[in-house]
């Protein structure tokens, strides 16, 4: 039955007080103490019961932390004002099932950018160039990057560790100018301060007029619309050049769909290539408020129709514009693989639940002797309640330092479980700690109730009389 329990009548009835004279209502610490107690009693239980709680937690924990690193809003607090304008220019035979398609075309987008109807607006495609530098022990490399337009910079936030992006006078000049990643210019300039060198893309020298800092929002959602999800969570790129000096150099997208039976862009004519209705362009727009938002999709509306009335379109205007948020959402991004693995560690973490269940029943009616002299004595059922629940949390927060230990183990080995371009992602922080320890308690509490009630049922006469 344990250790003794003594108890001594105060005045008043029906009260009953430890004999230290610890009222029964703040025992917190001597509930501990007796949990502490029935642990060392039933070590083979409680150790089975914590290290059930470890594995089932940590598991759910790890792929909660794959989960939380792919669904995060990857600009807090203004992904509300970022919008994707989209117009159908492919009409019903090759859209998707009635949406547009998730780029623009050339006319389009130029069209838009030229309106000036947002606060502040960008047209963004990935290419790749070739790069040299004057540092003859550098040899050449092909990088990827984007043709941007000014705004771009400040509307994504983008950091810059030495100068800045250049101005709407170069966009308007087709300006050969460059800002490259921290990564490049530790390559090519071993990290000082280059703004004002040169570097030569595809045989033209470019001026660099700003370095970034490091910069690789995941998913990348800048230019996701042409890269779709396979590439969603890759790096992003070394180099950024405004848009109209790319387009001069005849740069085509990495990406791009055309209306036509093969879906592929012939480039060899330039001119007719870029006014043509082949979408590659990825636009965004900044709106400060949803009137803002409600007034550009009338803009945008008016311009399908106005190309409809010029004979360019022979459908109805159908026209998108979304936020962040839901452009991430509607494209799906978060790999299949982080949601399928949240899926099935829940179910690992529920079945686990269900045998501490069957092993906390066993631990508690173990002890109804123990429980019917305590409620002969005089406690109460909440008494028995408490007592048992506060064991049960105590369990679950050893079973919540055990599952830490996984969970951090399992975050340092999730390469072999996910890309390593999602795999890197992944970070333990002190929430993820935090949270462990304190779904291992809840989840010990929960799986307790229906045993600490069975508990309670116990008759103390039955008891003694078995006694």
């Amino acid at each position: 039955m344990g250790d003794p329990i003594k108890y001594r009548l105060i005045d008043r009835p029906g009260a009953w007080r430890l004999s230290d004279g610890v009222t029964g209502g703040v025992m917190w610490g001597y509930y501990v103490t007796l949990a502490l107690r029935s642990s060392a009693r039933s070590k083979a239980l409680t150790a089975l019961v914590i290290v059930l709680l470890a594995f089932g937690v940590s598991a759910c924990m790890v792929s909660y932390a794959v989960f939380r690193a792919t669904t995060s809003d990857p600009l807090p607090g203004k992904s509300s004002q970022l919008y994707v304008p989209l117009v159908d220019n492919v009409g019903p035979s090759y859209n998707n099932q009635g949406e547009p398609i998730e780029t623009l075309s050339y006319i389009d987008a130029v069209a838009l950018w030229q309106a000036h109807q947002a606060n502040r607006q960008t047209l963004i495609y990935s290419t790749t160039w070739q790069v040299e530098s004057g540092n003859s022990l550098v040899p050449a490399m092909s990088l990827g990057g984007d043709a941007v337009t000014t705004d771009f910079f400040p509307m994504f936030d983008v950091p810059f560790r030495y100068g800045g992006g250049w101005t709407a006078d170069d966009d308007a000049r087709h300006a050969t100018v460059a800002v490259i990643s921290r990564h490049l210019n530790e390559v090519l300039f071993g990290g000082q301060n280059s703004v004002g060198h040169e570097i030569r893309l595809d045989n033209q020298l470019f001026r660099i007029d700003g370095v970034l800092e490091d910069w690789n929002p995941r998913p990348r959602y800048f230019d996701a619309g042409s890269h779709g999800t396979v590439y969603a969570f890759n790096d992003a790129g070394d180099i950024y050049i405004p848009f109209a000096r790319a387009t001069d150099m005849k740069k085509d997208s990495t990406f791009a769909y055309c209306p036509t039976a093969s879906r592929q862009s012939d480039t060899s004519h330039w001119d007719a290539y870029l006014h043509s209705e082949c979408d590659r362009i990825d636009a965004w727009v900044e709106l400060d408020t949803p009137a803002d938002a409600d007034r550009f999709r009338e803009y945008l509306r008016n311009y399908a129709a106005e190309q409809q009335r010029l004979g360019r379109f022979s459908w109805a205007p159908n026209i998108r514009l979304r936020n962040l948020t839901d452009w991430l959402a509607f494209l799906d991004v978060t790999p299949a693989a982080s949601t399928l693995s949240m899926l099935v560690s829940a179910s690992f973490l529920l079945i686990v639940l269900v045998n501490v269940v069957g092993l906390m029943l066993a631990r508690f009616m173990r002890r109804a002797p123990e429980i019917g002299v305590r409620r002969a004595l005089g406690a109460s059922r909440a008494a028995i309640y408490r007592q048992f629940l506060i064991e049960a949390a105590t369990m679950g927060f050893v079973g919540g330092l055990l599952g830490v230990a996984l969970t951090l183990l399992g975050v340092w080995g999730a390469g072999g479980l996910f890309e390593p371009n999602i795999a890197r992602l992944v970070q333990a922080d002190s929430s993820l700690v935090t949270l462990t320890v304190l779904l291992a308690m809840a989840a010990t509490v929960v799986s307790a109730l229906y045993p600490t009630w069975r508990a309670a049922q116990t008759q103390p006469a039955w008891q003694i009389k078995i006694g």
